[in-house]
């Protein structure tokens, strides 16, 4: 069967992210006394934020009984502020090389085009909006609007309901870590591609067996029309 939708990720696939997201998220962890290391934070990135919160948390705090709703809540919430603050002012948000030419490329060979995230919908959002994609994708969907975030398939299942897209054999899934590569396996997309822009190098996504891995969003294009 032909492929109908690509999915990708967003900060660190389509996005440039030199280690923005992760830094904002150790600063959040910060403001609450945690002092947590990037190397600890980077595989955490492609995680619904309030997952990856408490993943941090059960590492961080010896004293489980702090680990609660409340402190994740509030942890998201500077975590949300302190991204809206960067997207809507910073200078150096930008697509990554090739971003918006496969977006181009995808839409000439009638495919559509997603994007999901780790990111909740307001900071989703405001990127697209910034970038001026409103017109470039088909569809976005937050860790916010499903029940489940990454691994779980949930945000690629809501896409294909709403685009009307029945196999997921007709569906390619693109990003830079393990949850995105996950996410794609658990959807059964027909093509899982993982990409050496973020924050896996290719040693490091090689173990959970994507069936393509890239340095260029181009290279999207080849693989389809193999």
């Amino acid at each position: 069967m032909s492929i109908k939708l690509v999915v990708f990720d967003m900060a660190g696939t389509t996005v440039s992210d030199e280690n923005y997201v992760a830094i904002s998220f150790q600063q959040a962890m910060k403001q609450h006394g945690y002092t947590v290391a990037l190397e600890d934070v980077n595989p955490m990135m492609g995680y619904e934020k309030p997952l990856a919160i408490k993943m941090m948390l059960d590492k961080y705090e010896t004293n489980v009984k702090k680990i609660d709703e409340d402190i994740i809540h509030k942890i998201h919430t500077d975590f949300v502020d302190i991204m809206i603050d960067f997207y809507k002012h910073s200078t150096a948000i930008k697509p990554l090389p090739n971003a918006e030419n496969t977006f181009s490329q995808l839409r000439s060979m009638d495919i559509k085009i997603g994007l999901d995230t780790g990111f909740s919908r307001n900071i989703a959002e405001l990127i697209i909006s910034r970038l001026g994609w409103e017109d470039k994708i088909d569809i976005m969907v937050a860790s916010d609007d499903v029940k489940n975030g990454r691994p779980y398939p949930d945000m690629i299942d809501l896409m294909k309901a709403k685009l009307n897209i029945l196999p997921a054999d007709e569906v390619v899934k693109i990003g830079d870590t393990e949850v995105d590569i996950n996410e794609g396996i658990n959807a059964g997309c027909k093509y899982v591609i993982g990409i050496t822009t973020g924050a896996f190098q290719r040693h490091e996504l090689e173990p959970y067996h994507p069936t393509h891995i890239i340095d260029n969003l181009s290279e999207v294009i080849t693989i389809i029309n193999s």
